[in-house]
C-alpha cells in the first residue's frame, strides 16, 4: 500500500475515533433529543485534532441520523436516539388528533394592541368553524413566549399559532416545535434559519405602494422613520420597499432622511410632542413627506409637527402603516397601509388544521397583500411642481 492510501486510511480512521467519542460525550452529559453537542471547534481542540475531522465525525453522524446541523446556530441531537423523549413530547398532540379528546388550538402574541387584538378576534372566529376551541397566551418576553409553547406542549395542545416577539432568530423551543412535529404556524413573522410553515403581511409590497403614492402626488424629498429594525423581517422588508421604490423612480436615497428611533414611541403619550421625532423633522426642513414604518411613529410625528407648528399635511406629509384604531382619529386622518388581519387568521388557521391533519406537504410561506387607506395627510403637491 502506499504512503498516501495509508494516510486516507488513517485519517479516516481518526475521524470515525471522534464520531464514537461524540457519542460518549452524548451519553456521558446526558443529552437529550435536540440539545446541542459538541462544534467542530470544541471537539477539534478537545481531542487534538483538525477542523476537517471533527467536521467529517459530525457528517458521519449526521449521515447515520444520529444528530442534524442548521445553519448558523450547530449540531443536535436526534431525536432519533432518544425515541423515549420524543415520543413524550409528541403522544399528546397524536392522540388529541387520533381520539378527538382536545381540541383546542393555542394563540401566542407577544402583546395586546389594537393590531393583535385584531388577530385574536379573527383568529377565534376562524377557530371555531373547525369547531375547535382557542387558547390565548400573551407573552411577556422571550423567555416566557417559550415556557408558554412548552406548557402547551405538555397539556397536550391540538396545534400552535404562535405571532412572536422580535428576536434575532427563533428559539430553542421553536426548534423543538418543529423537530418534533408540533404543528405550529407562525404568523407576521419569517425565520429564515428553518423551514417552518409562516403567515405574513406583504410588507415590502405595501411599503413600496406607499412610497409610490407619496411620488405620484408630486413628493420627491421623502423621508423614512421607524423603530429600530432588530432584524425583525416586517421591519427590514418595509424599509426596503421605501429605498426601493425611490431607487425605481430615479429618487436620491438620503441618509439625512433616514430615521431609526433609539426607543419605542409611548402608547401613552401619542398626542405630545416627541423629542425624537421633533428633532428628525427639525432637522430636515426640505422633507416634503415622512413614511413611517408604523402607525405609532406616525402619530407621534403628526403631533410633534403640530407642537412645532408646522401644518399637516401642506407643509409636511405624514403616513403610517397598520392602520390601527387611532390613525383614523387623529387632528388630521393619518393616510396608511393597512394589514387584513381577517385574511391573516383565515389563511393560519387553515394552515394549521392541515398539519393537525397530519398533511405532508413542504413548509409554507403565505404573504397576505395589503392594501392603502387614503385619508386628510398627504397633500397633493403636483400643481406646484
Amino acid at each position: 500500500m502506499n504512503p498516501e492510501s495509508t494516510s486516507k486510511k488513517k485519517k479516516q480512521q481518526l475521524y470515525l475515533q471522534i464520531a464514537d467519542k461524540v457519542l460518549e460525550i452524548i451519553e456521558s452529559r446526558g443529552l437529550q433529543a435536540h440539545d446541542p453537542v459538541p462544534s467542530e471547534g470544541e471537539l477539534a481542540k478537545l481531542f487534538g485534532v483538525s477542523r476537517m475531522t471533527s467536521k467529517l465525525a459530525l457528517e458521519q453522524l449526521v449521515e447515520r441520523g444520529l444528530v442534524y446541523r442548521l445553519p448558523r446556530r450547530g449540531t443536535f441531537l436526534s431525536g432519533n436516539r432518544h425515541e423515549e423523549s420524543s415520543t413524550k413530547l409528541q403522544e399528546p398532540v397524536q392522540n388529541s388528533v387520533e381520539k378527538n379528546e382536545n381540541k383546542q388550538i393555542a394563540l401566542v402574541v407577544p402583546h395586546m394592541s389594537d393590531y393583535t387584538s385584531r388577530i385574536i378576534s379573527a383568529v377565534e372566529h376562524e377557530v371555531r368553524k373547525h369547531e375547535y376551541d382557542l387558547i390565548l397566551k400573551i407573552s411577556k418576553d422571550e423567555d416566557d413566549q417559550d415556557r408558554c409553547l412548552q406548557a402547551l406542549v405538555a397539556m397536550g395542545i391540538s396545534g400552535i399559532i404562535l405571532f412572536p416577539w422580535g428576536s434575532r432568530t427563533c428559539s430553542d423551543q421553536v426548534f423543538r416545535l418543529k423537530m418534533e412535529k408540533v404543528p405550529c404556524v407562525v404568523i407576521d413573522r419569517i425565520f429564515r434559519e428553518i423551514p417552518i410553515d409562516c403567515v405574513y403581511h406583504d410588507h415590502f409590497q405595501g411599503s413600496y405602494e406607499m412610497a409610490q403614492y407619496l411620488i405620484a402626488k408630486g413628493h420627491r424629498e421623502i423621508g423614512y422613520s421607524s423603530n429600530v429594525i432588530e432584524n425583525i423581517t416586517s421591519r427590514e422588508e418595509r424599509y426596503q420597499g421605501y429605498i426601493q421604490a425611490l431607487l425605481d423612480h430615479g429618487i436620491p436615497v438620503k441618509s439625512e432622511y433616514i430615521h431609526f428611533r433609539t426607543g419605542r414611541c409611548d402608547p401613552g403619550r401619542f398626542h405630545e410632542y416627541d423629542a425624537e421625532q421633533g428633532e428628525f423633522i427639525r432637522n430636515n426642513p426640505q422633507m416634503t413627506a415622512v413614511m413611517c414604518a408604523d402607525d405609532q411613529v406616525a402619530i407621534a410625528t403628526l403631533f410633534s409637527a403640530l407642537h412645532m407648528n408646522i401644518s399637516v399635511p401642506e407643509k409636511l406629509s405624514i403616513v403610517g402603516f397598520s392602520d390601527t384604531y387611532l390613525s383614523a382619529l387623529t387632528p388630521i386622518p393619518l393616510t396608511t397601509v393597512r394589514q387584513d388581519t381577517e385574511r391573516l387568521a383565515a389563511a393560519a388557521v387553515e394552515l394549521l388544521m392541515k398539519r393537525v391533519n397530519q398533511s405532508k406537504e413542504q413548509h409554507l410561506t403565505i404573504k397576505i397583500q395589503t392594501n392603502m387607506v387614503e385619508r386628510k395627510s398627504v397633500f397633493d403637491r403636483r400643481a406646484l411642481l
